[in-house]
This record gives C-alpha cells, sequence and structure tokens, in this order.
C-alpha cells in the first residue's frame, strides 16, 4: 500500500492503485484522480460518479461496466467516450472506490 496527500489529506491506496478507504473520497480528491489519468471533470462524468458512489453503498462494492450502463442508462459508447481505455476502473478510480470485479 502507497499513501499520497491529495487536497490536503493522507489518502491510502492498494498495490492496484485504488483508495482503500471510499470515506477518504470527495470531490477535490476526484479532480486530482481523474487528473492522473488526464480526464477533466464535465458535468456527465459527476453523473457517473455520483452513480458510482450511490450504488457502492446499496450494493457493497464498485459497479462494473454492465451495471453501470443498465442502471445508470448510460451507452457503453458514452461511458469509452468519457472514460477511455477501461471505463469501469477508471470510474472506480475517480471515485474513490476499489477495483470492480464484475464485467470491468
Amino acid at each position: 500500500m502507497t499513501t499520497r496527500e491529495i487536497a490536503g489529506k493522507e489518502i491510502e491506496f492498494d498495490e492496484e492503485g485504488f483508495m482503500t478507504n471510499p470515506e477518504d473520497w470527495d470531490k477535490d480528491v476526484a479532480v486530482a484522480l481523474a487528473a492522473d489519468i488526464n480526464i477533466t471533470l464535465s458535468e456527465r462524468h459527476w453523473e457517473i460518479i455520483e452513480f458510482s458512489r450511490e450504488d457502492y453503498q446499496a450494493q457493497g462494492e464498485a459497479p462494473g461496466l454492465r451495471r453501470i450502463t443498465k442502471e445508470a442508462g448510460v451507452p457503453t459508447k458514452d461511458l469509452y467516450k468519457l472514460f477511455p481505455k477501461g471505463p469501469a476502473k477508471k470510474i472506480a478510480y475517480v471515485s474513490g472506490l476499489g477495483k470492480p470485479t464484475g464485467c470491468i
């Protein structure tokens, strides 16, 4: 595990680079994490991030690609435009969640 200071907080990350404590997440952290992967967050990004965090609270794990497309109503093509090359992993990363276990 590694620790990084982001937005004035010490954030812990697992060996794959995902936050270990979703409670440490806030919007400033999300902006910094998105910048790490060359994404500038738009309103549409925030809708998906908020869905993912709410779904995590309900389900206990980060949603996979199929769950996001089905439950959030976001077409797969749009997810790939917003979060290129592995959208489910990138959404989980920016949302401060662990790596998704389902369809990623």
